[in-house]
C-alpha cells in the first residue's frame, strides 16, 4: 500500500522539525508493552521494563490508549508549538484536547480493537479493559499524571541522553536543507518515504497519509524508539506529522565516557566524583553505586549531592528508591562530541 501527502509551495515553506517528548513516551511504551525483544534498546527497556510493572503502568490508562500493536490515540501526540517543547507544554496541550477529539479517537481505537485478529467483545469497554463510555470519562489529568509518572520511571533518567540524540538530528538534517534543499532531506528520512515530483509518498503503510486529512505543512519529528518504521499523525486542521527513527540509535545506548575525559574531569572534581559520573553512563541508585565502589551510602550520597548542586547529577524517583543520572552539562564534560555526529 502506497500514500501520498501533496505538497505546494506553501506546505514545503512550513515543513519544520521538533523534538517531542510525548512522541517519546507513546513509541517507548509500545515497545515495552510488545511481546517481542527490542534489539536496539535492550539494555534500556532490562532496566525500565520492571519499573513499569512494578509501578502497574503497563496496564493502566496509557496502556488502554497505546495498545501494543496498531493505531493509537492522537490526541497523545499534539503538535508541538516549537522546535523543543517540554513535557510540561505537551501534557498542557493533551489538557486542551477538545472532546470531540477524545471522542473520535476512542472511538478509532475501540473499532480497531474489535477488527484485531483473536479480538473479543467487551461489553463496551474501551481498549485494555477500562470502562470508557466517552471523553467525559476519560479523566486528562489522572491520564497526564499517569504520564508524568511514566516518563520518571523511563524516559526523564535517560532524557539527556535521548534529547542529544535526537537534537543532533535535527541540525544535521537542517544543515542538509540548507546545503541541498528540502526533497533530498524528505528522501533520505526512511526506507519508506521517498519524494517523487512534489509528493511525499509513503510505502508499506498500513495508515495513509494524505493533505486532505491534516492541515498545511508538515512536521518531522526525530524518535529514538520509532524504529524500524514511520508513524504518522493526520489531524486536521494541524499539519501532519511524521515521526522517524532518528539517526544514530545504534550508538544511543553504547558507553560513552573515556578514559582521558574521566582523568581530565578528576583534576577537577576529585577521583571519587569523577569515577562516580563515569559510572552514571546508565542511571543507578546510591545503593548500587556504593556497591560499585565498595563506599558506604553516606559517603556516596555525600558526592550525589554535591553533584547534583554543581548540575552534574539529577535525581529521578522510583518507588522507593532514586536514580541519579548524569545531566546534559555532565555529558559535555565526560563525552567526545562526535558521539552523536
Amino acid at each position: 500500500m502506497e500514500s501520498g501527502l501533496s505538497f505546494s509551495a506553501a506546505d514545503l515553506a512550513q515543513t519544520r522539525f521538533a523534538v517531542s517528548p510525548m512522541w517519546e513516551v507513546v513509541t517507548s511504551f509500545r515497545l515495552l508493552v510488545t511481546d517481542a525483544e527490542p534489539p536496539l534498546h535492550r539494555s534500556w527497556a532490562a532496566q525500565v521494563r520492571p519499573r513499569v510493572r512494578r509501578a502497574g503502568l503497563h496496564r493502566g490508562r496509557l496502556a488502554a490508549l497505546v495498545p501494543a500493536h496498531g493505531y493509537l490515540a492522537d490526541f497523545l501526540t499534539p503538535t508541538p508549538a516549537g522546535p523543543f517543547p517540554t513535557l510540561d507544554d505537551e501534557l498542557d496541550a493533551i489538557r486542551r484536547t477538545p472532546p470531540e477529539q477524545i471522542a473520535d479517537d476512542l472511538d478509532t481505537l475501540r473499532t480497531a480493537a474489535a477488527q484485531a485478529p483473536g479480538a473479543q467483545t467487551s461489553g463496551g469497554r474501551a481498549p485494555g479493559g477500562r470502562a470508557d463510555a466517552g471523553p467525559d470519562s476519560l479523566d486528562l489529568e489522572r491520564l497526564c499524571d499517569e504520564i508524568r509518572a511514566y516518563w520518571e520511571l523511563a524516559l526523564a533518567p535517560y532524557w539527556a541522553r535521548i534529547r542529544a540524540l535526537l537534537e543532533a538530528d535535527v541540525f544535521h538534517r537542517a544543515r542538509q536543507v540548507a546545503e541541498h534543499g528540502s526533497a533530498r532531506v524528505l528522501s533520505e528520512l526512511h526506507e519508506t518515504v521517498r519524494w517523487d515530483d512534489g509528493t511525499l509518498r509513503l510505502v508499506r503503510r498500513a495508515c495513509a497519509l494524505t493533505r486532505d486529512q491534516a492541515g498545511s505543512g508538515l512536521l518531522l519529528v526525530p524518535s529514538a524508539f520509532a524504529w524500524p518504521r514511520v508513524l504518522t499523525r493526520s489531524v486536521a486542521p494541524d499539519p501532519p506529522q511524521l515521526a522517524y527513527p532518528a539517526r544514530g540509535i545504534g550508538n544511543l545506548w553504547e558507553p560513552r565516557t573515556t578514559t582521558s575525559a574521566t582523568d581530565a574531569v578528576a583534576a577537577v572534581l576529585g577521583r571519587s566524583r569523577a569515577l562516580l559520573l563515569a559510572e552514571l553512563d546508565t542511571p543507578a541508585s546510591t545503593t548500587q553505586l556504593a556497591a560499585v565502589f565498595g563506599l558506604s551510602a553516606a559517603a556516596v550520597s555525600q558526592h550525589l549531592i554535591a553533584l547534583r548542586n554543581a548540575g552534574l547529577v539529577s535525581a529521578h524517583r522510583s518507588g522507593r528508591s532514586v536514580l541519579y543520572a548524569r545531566t546534559a552539562v555532565a555529558d559535555a564534560l565526560l563525552c567526545p562530541r562526535e558521539v552523536y555526529a
